[in-house]
């Protein structure tokens, strides 16, 4: 059975120091869904972020980009979610993936969190599900664990940013499939999409 999205995420930390990190991945994807279906958002101090609400062909979605930072992305998204009493399984969080090189895109439907700090708090807020859905957006993976951080906590490239951007061009293309729930669609159109 298809399930609706009711609920879009873009994780990332807040502030124009962090604005074009790897980190804001998910961050850059919302504000293009924001653009693309004419919204606007606004700070909503009940939710711990900036919230929108585009209209599509299934009811209205709500956007949400979060102030908190990365590690603390479930007071937000728990916020809203609680208060509009939406589900996981009808909520996209789209976020940066190093386990995916840069220029590499995926739906991914449920799963492990595979390390993401932003990840294990939108978890933990909804008791232990992990039934929501994701945007993987690849940033690539440095050598060494304690790479990591500065990796995520930097700027990219001019060439990487513009691979990033063809994938999240890419992502909008399956984005209404997505919002229908029809997730096979929508990560098989995804599935081999390579930006170059």
């Amino acid at each position: 059975m298809s399930i609706p999205l009711k609920l879009i995420v873009g994780l990332g930390n807040p502030g124009p120091k962090y604005a074009k990190t790897r980190h804001n991945a998910g961050v850059w994807f919302l504000q293009r869904v924001a653009s693309e279906y004419g919204a606007s958002f606004r700070e909503e101090r009940r939710f711990h972020g900036a919230a929108a609400s585009i209209s599509t062909s299934i009811g209205d979605i709500r956007l949400l980009l979060p102030s908190t930072y990365m590690n603390e992305s479930g007071k937000a998204v728990g916020a809203i979610a609680h208060f509009f009493r939406i589900e996981p399984q009808s909520i996209l969080i789209c976020h940066d993936e190093i386990d995916l090189a840069v220029g590499v895109i995926k739906y991914k439907l449920g799963g492990g969190l595979a390390g993401h700090n932003g990840l294990r708090d939108v978890t933990r807020s909804f008791a232990g599900s992990q039934d929501y859905a994701r945007l993987r957006i690849g940033v690539g993976k440095p050598e060494g664990k304690d790479a990591v951080i500065g990796h995520v906590l930097t700027k990219t490239s001019r060439d990487d940013r513009k691979l990033i951007d063809l994938c999240l061009e890419e992502a909008m293309r399956f984005l209404p499939d997505a919002m229908r729930g029809e997730w096979e669609t929508a990560m098989n159109g995804l599935n081999g999409f390579r930006a170059t």
